[in-house]
């Protein structure tokens, strides 16, 4: 399936009257537009809860997402929340937040979890080892759901486990390594899930055949190192 992402500047959680309303407004167009170019998908970033309590900014998103997904009532396309790095204010880095926003947004058949491997890292959940990445998928799981998870965003990350920085990375040239992709490539409660790369690009494309290159070797050989062949 193909899906998009939704616009940076919405902020479905601000504290802000008129930029929530703006947010939610273009929330709902973008819904609109996904759905007419017959996406599977709209990714959304939580949102930021500024100088609000995070129970009451999440309870503004939930409503705010209900809302807009009211609005294009009929319309196939999902709403998948991104986990977050909990950089600043945001929200969403903790699964139990994640939670709450699935439980709270309504119709659920028509929202889910987009898994951003950089922003768990950098939120502070370990997928560094074989052992972290069971334990932390175990986590998702117990909490939130390896069901609700629809797309994945594959990134390493520039930055160290719970620094909150959002900084991607190639494949295995990071801080999270190789051993979390090579338990996320060869997970077959995953096998299913969309996976698209979100590394920084080139004009030539030649950064993702690299990146796909280490990806696909972790499949066909699980010991492989970024630099087999």
């Amino acid at each position: 399936p193909c899906f998009a992402h939704s616009a940076y500047l919405i902020n479905l959680g601000s504290p802000d009257p008129g930029t929530a309303t703006r947010s939610e407004q273009a929330l709902r167009v973008e819904l609109e537009r996904a759905e007419s170019l017959g996406l599977a998908f709209l990714v959304l970033h939580p949102g930021a809860r500024k100088e609000s309590g995070e129970e009451e900014c999440l309870q503004r998103i939930a409503a705010a997402a209900s809302r807009a997904l009211k609005a294009t009532a009929g319309a196939k396309v999902q709403l998948l929340y991104e986990t977050a790095a909990g950089q600043g204010t945001c929200v969403g880095h903790r699964f139990e937040q994640l939670a709450t926003l699935l439980t709270l947004t309504t119709p659920a058949a028509r929202v889910g979890i987009c898994f951003d491997t950089c922003h768990v890292f950098a939120a502070g959940y370990d997928l560094g080892t074989k052992d972290g990445y069971a334990q932390v998928m175990a986590e998702f799981d117990r909490l939130v759901g390896l069901d609700r998870i629809q797309a994945f965003h594959l990134n390493d990350s520039k930055k160290p486990l719970g620094s909150h920085v959002d900084r991607h990375e190639h494949i295995g040239q990071g801080a999270i390594g190789l051993t979390a992709f090579r338990c996320l490539m060869n997970d077959a409660r995953l096998r299913r899930v969309p996976m698209v790369l979100e590394t920084d690009k080139d004009d030539d494309c030649a950064e993702d055949v690299m990146n796909l290159k280490v990806l696909r070797r972790l499949v066909a050989n699980p010991q492989a190192t970024a630099k087999s062949s």
